[in-house]
């Protein structure tokens, strides 16, 4: 997740609309004065798949755009890079208005700033692994013998560095799709558009792939457009996600938020059935200690909570704590969760321990504490 600090704006979408069939300020009008897009689809022959959304993507976060199949999610990717031109409205990439752009300054924005991986993995099935991930750095127009480094390292990066003479027809389905990311980060572009790239996968090679994905976010942060129908997936991967349905933008907020403010009841439903300990972390719940207990000249007089104190520094960084069964027990000797840890992942060691367990920030301040019983009380509140 993005500090605020670190946050501005990569991708800006502003009351973007895109009609097919036709295109007027008038039946822009009427939909924006809640004309049925059904009905006026039926008399026009106007389907609008993209109304009136507005987002600002945040450079180097994975954001997710989630819907079922005609929510508007893919026309709304492809608005993203120029593909298609809105009806209405303006998207600026790095503060740069596409509808400004000339054809050739807009190829030259997608060859030089942003990359695209695709469902049906694109690749050239007469093409090596390797010639198939160096194709957009050949397009781009990079040197031979610069582009094929560049792309040896890509597929080494995804796994595939002994495949390189492979053609596609000789890999498995995972693997191809290895390739195609392997494409778009031989390219090293700022901006990395997903357009449902792992969906035609295997559930377990789908897992690997999001989890590929993760680690190569966390070496190098990118600009992250990835589009989804999948719930589980968007939760997983997302730092924000963006629910669109029959072209609208429902929502768009980290999934806790989605989760317990819902905007819409259409928005409480698609997190109906969601397994809330993957979407909550531990910062939802922690309960914060009765006061902070501050090591003072080496008097910390702590005070008792459920018969255990726990020690802080003026700075209220944990030391450790001391336990009525077992006396006094180093920081580095106890069990704690980090900030950001989410529920499931947190449940076996809150489990297993007698005592609450210390939630602790990134500069490992005490947040609070967490016990089973807390949790398990906190889940039933956020579930019903």
């Amino acid at each position: 997740m993005l500090e605020p600090s670190e946050v501005r704006s990569e991708i800006s979408v502003q009351s973007v609309w895109k009609l097919f069939g036709g295109s007027s300020s008038d039946v822009i009008n009427q939909l924006r004065h809640g004309a049925d897009p059904d009905q006026l689809h039926c008399q026009l022959g106007v389907r609008a798949a993209v109304q009136d959304v507005c987002l600002d993507i945040h450079a180097g976060e994975i954001f997710v755009v989630m819907g079922l199949s005609g929510s508007g999610k893919s026309t709304l990717l492809r608005l993203l890079n120029g593909l298609i031109r809105p009806s209405a409205g303006d998207v600026l990439v790095q503060g740069c208005s596409l509808a400004g752009l000339t054809p050739p300054a807009l190829a030259e924005l997608r060859r030089h700033q942003m990359a695209m991986v695709f469902q049906s993995f694109a690749l050239f099935p007469h093409r090596s692994v390797l010639e198939n991930a160096a194709f957009g750095l050949e397009v781009a127009g990079v040197p031979r013998r610069v582009r094929q480094h560049r792309a040896i390292e890509a597929l080494e990066r995804v796994g595939l560095g002994q495949e390189l003479r492979k053609r596609p027809a000789q890999l498995s389905g995972g693997m191809q799709q290895r390739v195609g990311l392997a494409r778009a980060l031989a390219l090293d572009p700022p901006i990395l558009l997903m357009d449902e790239a792992f969906s035609a996968l295997d559930p377990l090679i789908r897992v690997d792939m999001q989890d590929l994905l993760l680690d190569l976010q966390a070496e190098k942060r990118r600009t992250v457009v990835f589009i989804t129908h999948d719930l589980d997936e968007a939760i997983r991967i997302g730092d924000r996600i963006a629910l669109m349905q029959g072209g609208r933008l429902l929502q768009c907020d980290t999934a806790q938020a989605l989760l317990n403010q819902p905007a819409s009841e259409d928005v409480r439903r698609f997190f109906r059935d969601v397994d809330v300990a993957s979407v909550l972390t531990v910062d939802d719940v922690v309960m914060p200690t009765d006061r902070e207990l501050l090591l003072q000249n080496g008097d910390p007089r702590p005070e008792r909570s459920q018969n255990t104190r726990y020690v802080v520094d003026s700075q209220r960084r944990f030391l450790g704590m001391v336990t009525a069964q077992r006396g006094w027990l180093d920081a580095s000797e106890i069990t704690t969760l980090s900030s950001g840890t989410r529920i499931k992942d947190a449940i076996q060691s809150v489990a297993l321990c007698s005592d609450p367990l210390p939630v602790l920030d990134s500069e490992q301040r005490l947040m609070g504490v967490i016990s089973a019983r807390q949790l398990l009380r906190s889940m039933e509140g956020f579930g019903s």
